[in-house]
């Protein structure tokens, strides 16, 4: 029989990737997690994880494993729940687009963390996405609603995009009259191989064909291009601060979807997020839709 505490640390080394990233979350070092995770191997005659350059990678019995362990979380959280149904504390961990999670989330997390104490916020503010339905987060904020079943997915919110530039750049090379006249102008815009979701493909929607000089995985990267005059490109309008709307006939629009693990949906902390998240939103509109 192996020890219940050996497959919670190898669930947390699974889900991170890394022993070392598994040894933050869970508060102990990355030798006694990879010890743990052999003796549960041991304990089970069976090869759970091989390392390998870019992390753990999971066998077929450790993937097994794996989903077995997260429904033995799933049960011991819900357990915890009936001592203290009401209970807002614990941990979230949020994944979200790099641009709504530094420019909307982040500033106001720590109203949120006053507000409520015991309550841990994890933000995964980058260029891709964590998911829920593989416990790597508790929640997402995503451009299009996840195809996993096991998640509880709702609409957010809708927020515009538009062309912007540097006032300094369009003294330089002029203002486009139409969107015909962007291909004689530097364009800032993603790399295209590195896109991540289809939502993201903005500059064939403003001209079919329209390719950038300068690109970034990043938008938060392509905002400080545009700051310091590299061209034109597509930014959230909660992003454009500083920067000069080009083009007003182009507006595009999006929308956020937010999907929770039905295991978290109805714990006091995952409510007290949506709550927020849901105020949030509602407060930022002028920001997320300033030509609604």
């Amino acid at each position: 029989m192996f020890d219940w505490d050996d497959l919670r640390i190898f669930v947390a080394a699974a889900r991170s990737g890394s022993l070392g990233a598994a040894g933050q979350r869970l508060g102990i070092d990355a030798a006694t997690v990879g010890r743990r995770v052999a003796r549960l191997e041991s304990a089970l005659k069976s090869t759970l994880v091989v390392r390998s350059p870019s992390g753990l990678q999971l066998t077929a019995a450790g993937a097994q494993l794996f989903e077995i362990g997260l429904d033995a979380e799933a049960a011991m959280t819900a357990a915890a729940r009936v001592a203290q149904p009401d209970l807002v504390a614990g941990t979230v961990r949020i994944s979200a687009s790099e641009g709504f999670g530094a420019a909307i989330l982040a500033p106001a997390l720590p109203a949120l963390a006053r507000a409520h104490p015991g309550l841990r916020i994890h933000l995964a503010a980058t260029a891709g996405f964590l998911s829920p339905s593989r416990r790597e987060v508790d929640m997402a904020i995503t451009l299009g609603p996840p195809d996993a079943h096991r998640l509880v997915v709702e609409p957010l919110t809708h927020y515009q995009l538009a062309l912007y530039a540097s006032q300094a750049y369009l003294e330089e090379a002029g203002a486009p009259g139409t969107v015909d006249d962007l291909p004689q102008r530097r364009i800032v815009g993603y790399v295209d191989d590195l896109i991540y979701a289809p939502e993201l493909r903005y500059l064939d929607e403003v001209r079919p064909g329209l390719a950038p000089t300068l690109a970034s995985s990043s938008i938060r990267a392509q905002r400080e291009m545009l700051l310091a005059g590299g061209g034109i490109g597509v930014l959230p309008c909660f992003m454009s601060a500083g920067l000069v709307r080009v083009l007003p006939q182009v507006m595009l629009s999006r929308r956020f979807w937010i999907s929770v693990h039905p295991d978290v949906h109805e714990t006091a902390r995952a409510r007290a997020v949506r709550r927020w998240l849901e105020a949030l939103v509602r407060d930022e509109q002028e920001r997320l839709s300033p030509y609604a």
